[in-house]
C-alpha cells in the first residue's frame, strides 16, 4: 500500500486519451498500442469518468495478480459499491458470474464448474464436437459456398455449450444469435429493441430450464449450480442466472471470433495455410496459441482498486477504475518479437489470450478444443477456400469482443460424410441423454461414443 499522498499530478503525468469503444480503436489498434507501451504502459484516460489503462506486458502481469484490485460488481450497493468489469459501468442488475466475484465467493462457484471444464472433462466431448462440426460443414459442402460465421463458427460453440449445461441441443439458435447480437449491436441502434427482446426470450427459456432441472434433475452445469450449497443454503437464483449468462456469453462469441479471424487470415495468406496443412501435426498447437495471442477475442476487463497503493512507481487511489488490456499486452515487443506479425511456429508464446490470475477464463480448454476441431475440418474438407472481402463484416468496435458477423467464402464442392445438422442433433441428444455425457469428470471419465 502507499503511504504517500496521491495527487492529480500522478494522473497528469501519465495522461492518454483512450477510448476502446470507438471504431477508431479497431482501425488504429496497433498504433495506439505502440504509443501507449512506449509512452506510459500504465496510463490515465479521462474517458468514462476517468480510468487507468494497463497495456504493457509487465504492467498487466503485475496488476492482474495484484491483491489490491477487485472484480466485484456490487449491484445492490451492499458492500463498497464497486462496478465490476465493465467500463463504462452499465446499470445491469445482475453480476457476470465468477468474473464479477472476489474470493472467497469466486472460488466456491468456480470449484463447482471445474470438473466440467478441466482438460480431461473436455476431452470426453471431442467425438461429440467433431460430429457437430462434420454435420455443419455437410450442410454446405455440396454448394461450394459457406459463411464461416453463420454456418459453422456460430453453431458448434453454441451446441456444445448447451450440451454441457443440460439444455436441449435443438435450442442452439434461440441462444446463439441473441448472445452475439448483444455484443455487436450499439445501444442506440434501431435494432437494439429487437436484440433486447431476443435476449429476454433467451433468459426466460434459460430460467425455464433451471426450473425443469430443479424439479427433475439431469446432468450438466445447471444441475451442479442448483445443487451447490453455500453455508448450507442453495445459491440464489440471480447468481445462478449470472453464472449461466457468463458461460453462454463466454462459450459462444469468443470461440466464434477466434475461428473467424483465423480463417480470414489463412484465406489471405494461402501459402501459410498450405504450410499449416502440410505440417499440421507440428504446427496446430503453436498456431492455435498464436491466433489466440494475435486476435485475443476478449481483449480486456475492468477492475477497481480497493486501497491507495503504489505499484512500480504508479500511485493509485481506492475506488479508481482500471482497464487491463490482454490484447495490447499480447503485442508487447519486449515479450513477443515482431508482435504485429502472425508466426505459426512462434516459440515461448506466453500470451494472455485467456486472461491471467484467478479470473483466467474457465473455458479455455473447451475453447481450444472447439477451435481446433473447426479449423481441422475446414483445412481437410475445403482447403482451397477463398473468402469474400466484400461480404465480410467485422464488429464495428472491439471494446468487448473482437468479433465478426459474417465471413462468406467459396471452395471446391465436396460430398457430405453423413446426415445433416438437424438429424445429427437429434442423434447427439439421444447420445447425451443415454450416456449422460454432461456428468462431471469426477463421476464419469468415459468419452462420448458416436453409436
Amino acid at each position: 500500500m502507499s503511504d504517500g499522498i496521491i495527487t492529480d499530478s500522478d494522473r497528469d503525468d501519465k495522461s492518454y486519451h483512450f477510448d476502446r469503444h470507438t471504431p477508431d480503436y479497431r482501425f488504429q489498434f496497433e498504433k495506439i498500442t505502440e504509443e501507449l507501451q512506449q509512452r506510459c504502459p500504465v496510463a490515465w484516460s479521462d474517458t468514462y469518468g476517468g480510468h487507468w489503462v494497463a497495456s504493457g506486458s509487465d504492467a498487466v502481469f503485475e496488476l492482474a495478480r495484484c491483491p489490491y484490485i477487485s472484480n466485484d460488481h456490487d449491484v445492490n450497493n451492499e458492500r463498497r459499491g464497486y462496478q465490476g468489469i465493465t467500463i463504462p459501468a452499465k446499470p445491469i442488475p445482475i453480476r457476470a458470474g465468477i468474473l464479477e466475484m472476489d474470493p472467497p465467493e469466486h472460488r466456491v462457484y468456480r470449484n463447482v464448474l471445474n470438473p466440467y471444464l478441466s482438460p480431461a472433462a473436455v476431452k470426453r466431448w471431442e467425438p461429440f464436437i467433431d460430429e457437430v462440426v462434420r454435420a455443419s460443414i455437410d450442410e454446405k459442402i455440396e454448394d461450394g459456398r459457406i459463411d464461416f460465421v453463420d454456418d459453422l463458427a456460430n453453431i458448434t460453440p453454441a451446441v456444445i455449450t448447451l450440451a454441457m449445461l443440460g439444455i436441449p441441443l435443438t435450442k442452439w439458435s434461440l441462444y446463439s444469435e441473441p448472445a452475439h447480437a448483444l455484443v455487436y449491436t450499439p445501444e442506440d441502434s434501431p435494432e437494439a429493441p429487437k436484440v433486447r427482446e431476443q435476449n429476454m426470450q433467451m433468459a426466460m427459456d434459460l430460467l425455464a430450464n433451471v426450473a425443469e432441472i430443479r424439479q427433475a434433475p439431469r446432468p450438466g452445469m445447471i444441475n451442479a449450480l442448483i445443487e451447490l450449497r453455500i453455508d448450507g443454503e442453495p445459491a440464489p437464483d440471480i447468481e445462478i442466472l449470472g453464472m449461466l449468462t457468463l458461460l453462454i456469453g463466454g462459450g459462444f462469441d469468443t470461440t466464434t471470433a477466434l475461428t473467424a479471424h483465423s480463417l480470414e487470415w489463412l484465406g489471405q495468406n494461402p501459402n501459410q495455410r498450405q504450410h499449416l496443412i502440410d505440417e499440421r501435426d507440428a504446427l496446430l498447437d503453436s498456431a492455435t496459441e498464436e491466433f489466440l495471442r494475435f486476435y485475443t477475442p476478449a481483449p480486456g476487463d475492468g477492475r477497481t482498486f480497493t486501497e491507495d497503493v503504489e505499484i512500480n512507481g504508479t500511485r493509485f487511489r481506492e475506488g479508481e477504475r482500471l482497464y487491463i488490456s490482454w490484447a495490447m499486452a499480447n503485442r508487447d515487443p519486449a515479450v513477443f518479437p515482431e508482435p504485429n506479425k502472425i508466426i505459426l511456429d512462434r516459440k515461448g508464446n506466453r500470451h494472455f489470450g485467456f486472461g491471467l490470475g484467478i479470473h483466467r477464463c474457465i473455458g479455455s480448454n473447451l475453447g481450444r478444443t472447439v477451435f481446433k476441431s473447426m479449423l481441422n475440418a475446414v483445412l481437410d474438407r475445403m482447403p482451397d477456400y477463398r473468402c469474400d472481402p466484400e461480404g465480410t463484416t467485422h464488429y464495428e468496435t472491439i471494446g468487448v469482443i473482437q468479433g465478426m458477423r459474417h465471413l462468406p467464402a467459396t471452395f471446391t464442392p465436396g460430398r457430405p460424410l453423413g446426415p445433416g445438422l438437424d438429424e445429427t442433433l437429434y442423434k447427439l441428444q439421444k447420445i447425451c441423454d443415454e450416456q449422460e455425457l454432461a456428468r462431471p469428470i469426477t463421476e464419469s471419465k468415459e468419452s462420448a461414443r458416436m453409436e
